[in-house]
C-alpha cells in the first residue's frame, strides 16, 4: 500500500499484549519491536502496548452490574476499540502465562470484546520458542471468535546463537525483525480484509 493511499479510515489499531510482566522480557521486547517497526516502515499500521499487569486476578464478584473494576473496564475498553490484537505470548509449562489467561478471561466477560477481530502470535523463549504456548492461545481463541493469521508463524529460540536480544530484552537480530515485520503485514492485510 503506498504512503499517499492511507487513509484514516484504513488505519489498523492494534492492541499489543505480552504475557510476561518483566519490563525486560523477551516478549515485551517483541512488543516494542513491533511498535517501532510500525511507525519506521508499515503505513497505517499503529500498535499500542496495553499493559496486562494492573488487572486483578479474575473474579466475578468484582463485577457490579453491567461494570468492572475500573482496571478492567480501561482494559476493555482499548480491546474493544482496537482492530486487531497482537499477542506476545511466552511458553510456560507448554502453556500461555497466566496473567495472559487473566486478562483474555476478563474480556471475555459478557460482552466478549475480542470476537471478530484479527490476530497474530509471536513468541520468544527457549526450545521451540514458546510454540505450545501459540497453539493453546488458538485454542481458547477459537472459542472467543478471534481469528488469528495462519501465517508466518513466528517462534524464536532467544537462547540459540546468534543473539536476539541484547540486556534490556530488546530485539537486536536483524532477520528476527524481519520476520516480526512478515506477521505485521499478514496482520494488517488480514485486518482489512476483514474490515
Amino acid at each position: 500500500m503506498e504512503a499517499a493511499s492511507v487513509t484514516a479510515s484504513s488505519i489498523i489499531r492494534v492492541a499489543a499484549l505480552s504475557g510476561s510482566l518483566r519490563k525486560s522480557s523477551y516478549n515485551r521486547g517483541l512488543i516494542r519491536s513491533a511498535i517501532e517497526i510500525s511507525k519506521t516502515s508499515i503505513n497505517g499500521l499503529q500498535i499500542e502496548y496495553i499493559d496486562i499487569s494492573p488487572l486483578p486476578l479474575l473474579n466475578t464478584d468484582l463485577e457490579g452490574e453491567g461494570s468492572f473494576p475500573p482496571a478492567v473496564e480501561a482494559f476493555r475498553q482499548k480491546i474493544l476499540e482496537a482492530d486487531s490484537i497482537l499477542f506476545a505470548s511466552p511458553e510456560y509449562n507448554y502453556s500461555l502465562s497466566a496473567p495472559l489467561k487473566n486478562a483474555i478471561d476478563w474480556a471475555s466477560r459478557p460482552p466478549n470484546v475480542w470476537a471478530d477481530k484479527a490476530a497474530a502470535i509471536v513468541s520468544a523463549g527457549g526450545d521451540f520458542g514458546g510454540g505450545r504456548s501459540q497453539y493453546h492461545l488458538r485454542q481458547v481463541g477459537v472459542y472467543l471468535d478471534l481469528h488469528f493469521i495462519n501465517k508466518p508463524e513466528f517462534f524464536l529460540n532467544a537462547f540459540q546463537p546468534p543473539v536476539k536480544f541484547d540486556s534490556d530484552g530488546n530485539l537486536i537480530d536483524e532477520q528476527a525483525k524481519e520476520r516480526l515485520k512478515e506477521v505485521l503485514l499478514s496482520l494488517q492485510a488480514f485486518s482489512l480484509r476483514l474490515h
